[in-house]
């Protein structure tokens, strides 16, 4: 899950919240969108295999 900020750069937060704190787990800060999905490609890629 991508969310940009108000300094114009991109987060990256993990898809299911987290039970400890109740909310999405950052999984990273991108300068731009492209390379934030570029990332999570590669996280969902690693989590198969």
């Amino acid at each position: 899950m991508i969310r940009k900020l108000s300094s114009g750069q991109y987060r990256l937060y993990s898809r299911k919240k987290d039970p400890k704190t109740g909310r999405r787990r950052n999984l990273g800060t991108f300068p731009t969108r492209g390379a934030a999905e570029k990332h999570e490609r590669a996280i969902q890629f690693f989590k198969r295999h």
